[in-house]
């Protein structure tokens, strides 16, 4: 046996210490509380503004209450994939809820967003097809085209011209079968795709249209309905992708759309045949959210109306916010060890809220991404602001 130290891993090390020193090391922070407008992280209570806990229910008791009866009913995990064993009345019923409330024909529930978009892209698309991407896509949705086989063809971002333009290029090239994806909301800006604008290409070109709902569930639309209802879309995209760990504080993905399709992902989407079922507590759970949803419109008004208050009031101290036009607060900072420097800071003064830089947003657009929610109060922004105002000041990114 050698006796020689290994070097095989020299290279991560490395690469690890490149991180650092270029301040794109991701220090992960530790919560040893429950999700809320406050949190105790790392030890310390500290102000919340990095959860995409929209409504503040993943805390709320009608979930918890929810949750721990179904499991006194059906005890804690499915035991096998959907296909085999795993599927429940509760996952049906959540399925024909979801469905109902985004009002389409028919709903698959995954384990996660992510596992929604690695299930239905390669099902949908392959070998001599082509992905017509949104260059600011998802990692999730990047991944699941990956995955496909097929001809990834990037789109300026949240540029239909540039879409047709695309799609022309590719047609003189010829392509057996094309599919459109967007987000509907963009998670690291928090703009808005034009979906009306989009989803006119898409039925000029004969072509499937996808769009991942994740942060527009519970946020867009009436009663946090959606992209596709805010845009009164209804029958013209094909497959809504969403979540249910944002806004419905819980966890777990879902395809919504057509019955077609939905049918297909039953009998092709890899994660629902290969990996065991969405938990009895989260199926339960989730179906409590949509209770709330579907009972009042007070939790997205109260979000929106923080959102807007939130979003004027670092304007007016000089802050740049992007191209959001959701509760998604972006606070542009150019670069990333300027971006970790804010984050501590803020954390000193009591404010949680992460700095994001490459490889989740482009090199030279690092920023801090502060996720407004239903649950903070008044109080709870203004101190909020008079903490990002002061570090702000100190580190002379406002006047």
């Amino acid at each position: 046996m050698s006796t020689h130290p290994s070097t095989k891993l020299d290279w991560i090390q490395q690469e690890l210490t490149d991180l650092k020193a270029q301040g794109l090391y991701n220090t992960i922070r530790t919560i040893s509380s429950p999700q809320g407008a406050w949190l105790v992280v790392d030890g310390r209570r500290v102000l919340n503004f990095c959860s995409n806990n929209y409504l503040g229910l993943a805390n709320d008791p009608r979930l918890v209450a929810a949750a721990s009866a179904a499991m006194a009913a059906y005890g804690v995990g499915p035991g096998a994939v959907r296909s085999i064993a795993g599927t429940l009345a509760l996952h049906l019923e959540l399925e024909r809820r979801l469905a109902a409330f985004k009002g389409v024909e028919a709903a698959l529930s995954f384990q996660s967003g992510f596992n929604a978009n690695l299930a239905t892209i390669p099902a949908l698309v392959g070998k001599g097809d082509v992905i017509f991407s949104d260059r600011l896509n998802h990692a999730s949705i990047i991944d699941g085209s990956r995955l496909s086989g097929a001809k990834i063809v990037p789109y300026d971002h949240v540029s239909p011209a540039s879409l047709s333009a695309t799609i022309q290029a590719e047609r003189a090239a010829g392509f057996r079968r094309g599919l459109i994806i967007t987000d509907g909301v963009f998670s690291m800006d928090g703009d808005v795709a034009p979906l009306p604008e989009i989803a006119a290409i898409a039925q000029a070109e004969d072509l499937l249209l996808m769009v991942d709902d994740a942060h527009g569930e519970g946020v867009l639309g009436p009663g946090g309905r959606g992209i596709v209802a805010h845009f009164d879309l209804h029958g013209q995209v094909d497959v809504e992708i969403g979540t249910l760990s944002k806004a419905f504080g819980v966890m777990g993905g879902v395809v919504a759309g057509n019955a077609t399709i939905i049918d297909w992902l039953r009998q092709r989407g890899r994660p629902f045949l290969f990996s065991s079922a969405l938990t009895v507590p989260d199926t339960a759970a989730c179906l409590a959210a949509l209770d709330i949803l579907e009972g009042s419109t007070s939790l997205v008004e109260r979000l929106w109306a923080n959102a807007k208050y939130f979003k004027a009031a670092l304007q007016t101290l000089g802050f740049d916010t992007g191209l959001s036009t959701t509760p998604i607060t972006p606070i542009m900072l150019g670069e990333a060890p300027l971006a970790q420097q804010f984050s501590r800071a803020l954390l000193e003064a009591g404010v949680f809220a992460m700095a994001i830089g490459f490889p989740t947003v482009p090199k030279g657009k690092a920023r801090l991404r502060v996720m407004i929610s239903a649950a903070h109060s008044q109080a709870d922004l203004d101190q909020g602001l008079a903490a990002f105002a002061a570090v702000g000041r100190q580190l002379g990114v406002i006047a």
